[in-house]
């Protein structure tokens, strides 16, 4: 049976909730674009994909079957198409249900919040028809679903979320691991391009520099970091705190959000503060 607290609004980790985080114009069916497959985006650059970027004059090298006959025709000049070259749309997301994560002093845990923020995020790249996976990072390990596009795909992602939250809720409590090997794995699941968004707290990435600036690399990296009221406003007073066995009063000190925030933007990633 599970315990009742892990249960409690705040606590647990609704399938439900990360389902309704959906956006209305992606439910039900919906025409996909037939210049475009599944899984992939304009890029910006020119190439040769099927998108059209622009109509202009023939100038030497220019391939001939680009040639734009309506357009020649009308100016009485050489025209060709073109076009943005298509490249992989790959959302990646990584989600820390270690211990750090599996704490609150607000109406929420900054893990439940860590994966709605990342849920919101992968719904929004299947409704531009990107693809989207996910790798958790818990006190059992490292679980990992490769990228794909749709609905269905990414309601099996959030209900692997949900699954490892509870996981994580009933492990029993011990140090934290780094999040190195969950780092080195995403490098090897997202090409060059994907974007990749790691929700963790403002201690549970310090340990794993090395790994994240190696994922950072050609990649568009975010990391969200997960805040907690206490982190931002600590009690004046003192506090008992415990560490190996010795009591003693403490006064804690706001998190040094800009120094972390300069530091994540050192190693490549794009650093982003989530609120309470």
């Amino acid at each position: 049976m599970v315990a009742a607290w892990r249960q409690a609004p705040g606590i647990a980790l609704p399938l439900r909730d990360l389902l309704d985080l959906r956006p209305g114009a992606t439910r039900g069916a919906r025409a996909r674009p037939m210049a475009r497959r599944s899984g992939v985006m304009p890029s910006h650059q020119p190439g040769s994909g099927m998108d059209l970027r622009e109509i202009r004059a023939y100038v030497p090298g220019d391939d001939p079957r680009r040639l734009d006959p309506s357009a020649t025709a009308r100016t009485g000049t050489p025209h060709v198409r073109a076009l943005h070259e298509d490249r992989d749309d790959i959302t990646l997301l990584i989600a820390d249900f270690r211990a750090p994560m599996l704490w609150g002093t607000g109406a929420t845990l900054r893990s439940v919040r860590g994966a709605l923020h990342l849920a919101a995020s992968g719904w929004q790249a299947v409704g531009r028809q990107g693809a989207v996976g996910l790798i958790v990072a818990d006190p059992a390990g490292v679980r990992a679903l490769p990228p794909a596009p749709g609905d269905r795909h990414m309601a099996g992602l959030c209900r692997l979320l949900a699954d490892r939250h509870t996981t994580a809720l009933a492990a029993t409590p011990g140090p934290a691991t780094p999040l190195t090997e969950a780092l080195s794995l995403a490098a090897s699941q997202a090409p060059s391009g994907a974007r990749v968004i790691l929700a963790t707290a403002p201690d549970g990435w310090p340990s794993a520099q090395a790994a994240l600036s190696r994922l950072a690399r050609g990649r568009q990296l975010e990391v969200a970091l997960i805040l907690d009221p206490l982190e931002l406003a600590p009690p004046a007073r003192p506090l008992p705190v415990t560490h190996d066995g010795t009591a003693r009063l403490a006064r804690l000190q706001p998190a040094d959000l800009a120094r972390q925030m300069d530091l994540l933007s050192a190693l490549g990633a794009l650093p982003r503060r989530v609120d309470p």
